[in-house]
């Protein structure tokens, strides 16, 4: 971190709450937590984290200036995959590898079994397009 002055803020996104890590001029480190959807206090989780660590009020602006950069991570969309919740997706890939996911690395933890199960895949359809080629 070379910049010293204004706010450095790290923000971990998650599905239940919100997790903010600051570091002010002062090079004080602040943290904060916050319900991720709690739209009777605030709109957004991240925003008012911010807002919080800098001291500032709902109704004030937050000040571009005075912060010197923003980290923000999310496991939102990755616990969605692992836990096959929302929408349902496509998978577009280049003519030709359309089984290549499904299958995979070939590993086989047990060589003889003979009926192997497989997790169904993430996504719902797949569309082959011609890819770059070389004339």
């Amino acid at each position: 971190m070379t910049d010293t002055q204004g706010w450095h803020i790290w923000i971990d996104r998650g599905g239940t709450f919100t997790d903010i890590v600051a570091i002010g001029p002062d090079r004080k480190p602040l943290t904060q937590k916050l319900l991720s959807e709690n739209p009777e206090h605030y709109a957004d989780a991240a925003i008012e984290g911010i807002r919080r660590v800098m001291g500032i009020g709902q109704g004030d602006p937050l000040v571009p200036a005075h912060i010197a950069s923003i980290h923000m991570g999310t496991t939102v969309a990755t616990n969605a995959l692992l836990e096959r919740k929302g929408a349902r997706t496509v998978l577009v890939t280049n003519r030709g590898l359309a089984d290549q996911l499904e299958i995979g690395y070939q590993h086989r933890p047990r060589l003889f079994v003979r009926r192997i199960v497989r997790p169904a895949p993430l996504y719902d359809h797949v569309i082959e397009v011609d890819g770059r080629m070389d004339t």
